[in-house]
């Protein structure tokens, strides 16, 4: 995936920062479920994604124009989605249902 020159320590700024809130969730509350917290998490990303992708008012932006109508947000986050995920330490994991075994 491709960033701008420059976006990069924000990214990474605000990637740890969203880790270590979870960490924190998690640790706080012990009994608290791992995937509830996860999809919290997931829930403000997406809120705060979807509130920086609006388009301007100029309908002719060619700027704006992937992301001019709901259905051009929604196809550039599924992208996004999956290149972070690939992109993802934990994508593959040992115990996937695919995996192979010895």
């Amino acid at each position: 995936m491709e960033r701008e020159q420059g976006s990069d320590a924000s990214f990474d700024a605000a990637f740890t920062k969203a880790v270590d809130l979870g960490n924190k969730l998690a640790d706080r509350d012990k009994e608290a479920d791992l995937w509830d917290i996860a999809d919290g998490l997931l829930a403000g990303a997406l809120q705060y994604w979807l509130y920086s992708r609006q388009p301007c008012a100029d309908p002719r932006c060619t700027e704006c124009l992937p992301v001019s109508t709901a259905e051009g947000r929604m196809a550039e986050l599924q992208k996004l989605i999956r290149d972070l995920s690939e992109e993802s330490e934990y994508f593959h994991s040992p115990n996937d249902a695919n995996a192979g075994r010895a």
